[in-house]
């Protein structure tokens, strides 16, 4: 069966979203290759015609997970009334679904111990995706200069991402609803 010139592409976008899934679910070290192209519906022997290294498709899955999340937060930010949009991200991100569903969420909160230990290589291009997330986020931030609204992200969003990492940690579902309760009524005190 011979197939269109937009399968390729179409197939590569399904593994790299379903790597982003795993990587996610699994850390940096657990999303193993086979697995990801057994989830997209192939077999492992076709991973190289689509990616050169096993880091080509965790930096694409990285920055998918980058992409969908801030996705989802501009959304949230976008339907909420002028002035309160981080409010909205901060209610979003610190919700009991975020926190329970780590396949789809923020990739620093799943990642962030893996990736500070990553090589150099790895670290500059997280570097670049982290500047692009900010800089998506930053006008749905509270201040009226840019510095002041990059001031707010990096500490609306280190709180956050502790936040549910610690969360992710309790067993009982009462006590992650507690931590993620008090950091947001914290952070919506605090700007």
């Amino acid at each position: 069966m011979r197939y269109g010139p937009e399968h390729k592409g179409e197939v590569h976008q399904k593994i790299v979203k379903d790597g982003s899934r795993r990587v996610r679910t699994e850390g940096i070290t657990g999303a193993a290759v086979s697995a990801v192209m057994r989830d997209a519906g192939l077999t492992h022997g076709g991973f190289y015609k689509h990616f050169g290294s096993k880091d080509e498709l965790l930096m694409e899955s990285v920055c998918e997970a980058f992409r969908e999340m801030s996705d989802s937060l501009v959304e949230a930010g976008e339907r909420s009334q002028p002035g309160t949009a981080w409010k909205a991200i901060v209610k979003a991100y610190l919700s009991v679904e975020h926190c329970d569903h780590a396949e789809d969420g923020y990739p620093l909160t799943a990642l962030a111990p893996e990736l500070a230990r990553a090589d150099k290589a790895m670290k500059a291009p997280m570097l670049g995706e982290l500047v692009k997330y900010k800089n998506r986020m930053l006008p749905f931030m509270p201040g009226r200069r840019t510095a002041d609204k990059e001031r707010a992200f990096f500490s609306i969003f280190s709180t956050m991402i502790g936040t549910v990492e610690i969360a992710r940690m309790l067993p009982e579902p009462a006590m992650r609803e507690k931590v993620l309760a008090s950091a947001r009524e914290f952070l919506l005190r605090s700007f």
